[in-house]
């Protein structure tokens, strides 16, 4: 039997936007892995009525029911009394509950109040789910056809309890395993990937194909539902060498986080290093190398040049360069691509140059204009990009990422 799950989150500082509602990815993701389909999340202040609706109402079109938040021992924890009575349940004293909360708070040092005992009145013959994370239990029942599961909010409690309380209890319902694979592409949008795959998307069922637009690049997931996650990654492998094929050089990996992240693992390959010389993305480029674990192995270092002096007197720059064409020039991103090849003894150095703004530069270059220049061995490619008149964070941020890219059809060898 499949299942469907609906998850409440209740909690006005939510509805606030005071914190993010990190609980309910976390629990989407592990539903899905044990191929229980999630079809809405519900986000309800602090008010038993309103709690009361979005139970009733989810109730009517999931028979996996799973809370969050509101467990707790103030006056506006009332998740277990708002569940309770919508599934006319009573409330009781669960004392190894009590007696968990007085030890917990006997390990801290501090008195007990009278009020945490409010987080041991649990819904009558409820599976309690004991926190080891804090003090608040959680609960699991089954009534009227509907499992319900109630956790605690705080994300690192919420985590702990659903990995070690909530996933052995659904585990036994499962009938089945969804897994997925995800193609990370770089230069085409979703709209021009969704062109490209249109038909090949309308024509499967399960395995299913969809796009989505990421920051860095539009991604491709494929999802497949079976008996196990073998048999799901089975169906998925002739569906994503199809995207593969169609997409072509545009595919920078499956299952993998950045360009970054292929970079790295190109050059480490292949025992090479790189270097940066940067002036509008200001270092960015050389953060994004080294946030990765491990990327001295392949990092030799980077110069931000952002003023002409610097280009000169530390990457060697010539100074009839940047007279004659201006810091915005291919010949300037190619003397500094240059420059930071042999000063930085790297095999290959990208080279940043362009205008970020907020406004055109003092040569009428326009916003979004930039120059990436890539050295190795004594050939020097300069490639012009325009980001166009976008945010000036937007354009640091693809000049970066189009360098990469750049990093990344040269150890490849694509154009």
């Amino acid at each position: 039997m499949s299942h469907t799950a609906e998850l409440i989150a209740v909690g006005t500082e939510l509805l606030l936007g005071n914190i993010a509602n990190t609980d309910a990815q976390m629990i989407s993701q592990g539903l899905s892995q044990l191929g229980i389909n999630v079809y809405y999340h519900t986000v309800v202040g602090d008010n038993p009525q309103r709690v009361r609706q979005a139970v009733d109402i989810a109730r009517g079109r999931a028979d996996i029911l799973i809370t969050t938040g509101g467990l707790g021992p103030t006056c506006d924890d009332l998740t277990k009394v708002a569940v309770a009575q919508a599934f006319g349940k009573e409330l009781v004293y669960h004392e190894p509950s009590a007696q968990r909360i007085r030890e917990r708070f006997a390990q801290r040092g501090t008195p007990v109040t009278e009020n945490n005992f409010q987080q041991a009145m649990v819904p009558e013959g409820c599976t309690v789910l004991d926190n080891d994370w804090g003090t608040a239990p959680g609960v699991a029942f089954q009534a009227g056809g509907t499992h319900v599961l109630m956790l605690p909010g705080p994300p690192r409690e919420c985590a702990m309890m659903f990995r070690h309380r909530a996933l052995p209890y659904l585990q036994k319902l499962s009938d089945g395993v969804i897994a997925s694979r995800t193609v990370k592409t770089f230069g085409i949008g979703e709209s021009a990937a969704e062109a490209l795959l249109r038909d090949l998307m309308n024509a499967l069922h399960n395995p299913t194909l969809a796009p989505y637009a990421k920051p860095t690049g539009t991604e491709l997931r494929i999802t497949a539902h079976a008996p196990t996650r073998e048999e799901a990654l089975r169906l998925i492998a002739p569906v994503e060498e199809q995207v593969k094929a169609i997409l072509g050089d545009k595919v920078i990996g499956v299952d993998v986080d950045s360009l970054e992240e292929v970079c790295f693992a190109l050059l480490k390959d292949r025992g090479l290093t790189v270097g940066t010389a940067e002036s509008c993305t200001g270092g960015l480029l050389a953060k994004l190398l080294t946030d990765l674990p491990g990327s001295s192995a392949v990092f030799r270092g980077g110069v931000v040049s952002y003023t002409n002096g610097v280009k000169a007197g530390l990457l060697g720059v010539p100074q009839d360069l940047l007279d004659r064409y201006g810091a915005v020039s291919p010949q300037v991103a190619e003397a500094m691509a240059r420059g930071a090849k042999a000063s930085l003894g790297c095999d290959i150095a990208l080279s940043t140059t362009g205008v970020a703004g907020p406004d055109a530069d003092d040569r009428g270059n326009p916003i979004g204009l930039v120059y990436l220049g890539l050295a190795w061995g004594d050939q020097c490619r300069v490639t012009e990009f325009r980001a166009g008149p976008v945010e000036r964070e937007r354009v640091r941020r693809q000049a970066a990422q189009t360098a990469l890219d750049l990093l990344r059809r040269h150890l490849t060898g694509l154009d």
